[in-house]
């Protein structure tokens, strides 16, 4: 196991173990709390768990090395991973705004339910602060290591901060106001699946754009270039570019110009030293290849 999968494996055991707490602390605060909102947010917790054995599963599948059948290696992999984690966040946020727009409806229908208990409003409260701190601690690490996975995933922990502040004021205001004001409860959960929900899309579009050979940045192209083009000046119009991403790694390819009496042995030093310039910038894993062609 590499230092990075270590490292990965590391950061999503401790937000698992956050997670397995959590989870069955506001399913029970949401069961003898008589709270809705903290029931769904609870299965929002259970969700974040699901995320982080997928994420621990395929990160190591990713860091495989290439091989026979995988000569640019398994790192798409990881982008998988996060797609995978954004339609869990699609799936949590439907299902909670399914079950919040009924409860709604029962209660505008005349049906009476009680309002929710302090026990529900105080276990809001502690989800807010300990997945903020997993949010800042994961996306830190994911940020560091260069890791898709490990963002997408401190993003699902935000997700659920941002549903445990929609649920606490629901809570509260449903405490505050009397059982005649009970529909604050459901209407936080309608809430709350909306953030849930647009959090998954943020993750899933730029997974499939990225399994579907997306081009890097235009910001990140421009800088391959303008290294090329430093790395010797009798390099003439770089041009043919094109890269695209391999989980957290890149692949690139460039076609440049040089003298057409410049010996071999000289032109494949100087490609290597455009990798090994385009390595020390964007990663050892980088895939490159230097196409080159005769001054016209």
């Amino acid at each position: 196991m590499s230092i990075r999968e270590t490292k990965i494996c590391h950061v999503t055991f401790i937000g698992a173990i956050v997670n397995i707490v959590l989870s069955l602390a506001k399913l029970c605060a949401g069961i003898f709390g008589n709270s809705t909102a903290m029931i769904a947010d609870a299965i929002h917790s259970i969700s974040d768990l699901a995320t982080d054995v997928a994420v621990v599963v395929f990160v190591r599948v990713a860091s495989k090395p290439s091989d026979e059948d995988h000569d640019f290696g398994h790192g798409k992999y990881e982008t998988l991973s996060s797609i995978l984690v954004g339609l869990a966040l699609c799936g949590v946020g439907f299902g909670i705004l399914k079950h919040g727009v009924v409860e709604a409806s029962n209660i505008i229908n005349g049906r009476e339910i009680a309002g929710p208990s302090i026990i529900a409003f105080v276990a809001a409260i502690v989800s807010i602060v300990a997945k903020e701190w997993l949010y800042r601690f994961t996306i830190k690490q994911g940020k560091k290591l260069s890791s898709p996975a490990v963002i997408a995933n401190a993003w699902h922990h935000r997700s659920d901060a941002f549903s445990s502040i929609g649920t606490a004021i629901g809570i509260g205001g449903a405490i505050a106001l009397g059982d005649k004001w009970s529909i604050l409860d459901p209407i936080a959960a309608i809430i709350v699946s909306v953030v849930v929900i647009k959090a998954g899309i943020e993750f899933v579009l730029p997974g499939v754009n990225e399994l579907m050979e997306h081009s890097l940045p235009k910001e990140i192209e421009d800088e391959m270039l303008a290294i090329i083009k430093s790395s010797s000046p009798i390099i003439c119009d770089p041009h043919n570019l094109r890269t695209r991403s391999i989980g957290a790694n890149y692949a690139v390819e460039v076609h440049i110009r040089l003298p057409e009496d410049m010996p071999v042995v000289e032109a494949h030093e100087l490609t290597k030293k455009i990798e090994l310039m385009l390595k020390e910038r964007f990663g050892k894993r980088t895939h490159i290849i230097v196409h080159v062609e005769p001054i016209k």
